[in-house]
């Protein structure tokens, strides 16, 4: 299964609900691997992974040995590099994406992840993409690679309003390019339950018919210190309030998974476009 964490708008928490739900699936003893599709490389830096550092295996390399007539072929198998934790990989991201993306939207090479992630999938159980924060080739190639959506959500009203965007982009493209696509659910993060605020945009979100995944996840400085100290939550801090309600919403994603079938998107913009209008 091939789970996408993406939003158009950043400052979400995609980096971070990326990397704790690929650490969990692993840590049950699941072969998981994530993917960095962020030139910003949050997710590879917080697992330990150095993106400047020299480095012939990364999402830039993988892409680009599709658009260069002269390289040698790297195996796809050989990409995926191990990280300090148990059954979790990654292929980390590189600041050579910026360069590299006008050549593979030239040569439409949009649907080359999920050609190699097809090759890999009987090598892992699970695989994680985290996105960068606009839908660019990169997110696009994702998205027509996933299986399943992830949205994550912070409450404010441009967040609400991004929102309404996000599902008739998704739309279109599920339509043009990946019909399987399935909206699992928005990822309330960073949620502050004393304040009356965040209630009143949830509740905004639900009038649109999008499915709110619980528990909401809360704000808190100890996902800061897990960055700082490139450790995620289950690691870190395990028995902390934060890493908790990670725990309870990837158990919740797994009984889904294997129980119930995710809700197409079809049907969720629908509610949006009802929203808008």
């Amino acid at each position: 299964m091939r789970r996408i964490i993406f939003n158009q708008k950043g400052g979400v928490g995609k980096s971070s609900i990326s990397v704790n739900l690929a650490a969990l699936s692993a840590a049950s003893g699941k072969k998981t691997l994530l993917i960095d599709l962020d030139i910003q490389g949050n997710s590879s830096h917080y697992l330990g992974i150095d993106i400047n550092a020299k480095n012939d295996k990364t999402v830039a390399d993988l892409f680009d040995q599709t658009v260069s007539w002269f390289s040698v072929s790297t195996p796809i198998k050989q990409f995926p590099q191990p990280t300090a934790y148990e059954n979790l990989d990654i292929i980390p991201s590189s600041p050579r994406l910026a360069a590299l993306e006008p050549e593979l939207e030239r040569r439409y090479k949009i649907y080359k992840l999920r050609e190699a992630l097809d090759e890999l999938e009987s090598e892992y159980e699970r695989i994680y993409i985290d996105t960068p924060p606009n839908l660019n080739f990169y997110s696009k190639a994702g998205l027509i690679a996933a299986h399943n959506l992830l949205i994550p959500f912070d409450c404010d009203t441009f967040s609400h309003q991004a929102l309404l965007t996000l599902m008739d982009n998704l739309a279109e493209l599920r339509d043009d390019h990946n019909r399987n696509l399935a909206l699992e659910g928005v990822v309330v993060n960073m949620f502050n339950a004393q304040a009356k605020f965040p209630a009143q945009i949830i509740e905004r979100v639900r009038e649109l018919g999008l499915p709110l995944l619980e528990p909401f996840i809360p704000q808190s400085v100890k996902m800061k210190e897990s960055h700082y100290h490139q450790k995620p939550l289950v690691h870190f801090a395990p028995q902390h309030k934060l890493a908790q309600h990670f725990a309870e919403l990837y158990a919740r994603l797994e009984s889904a998974e294997q129980q119930v079938p995710s809700p197409g998107m079809s049907a969720n913009n629908e509610g949006a476009k009802a929203a808008q209008s």
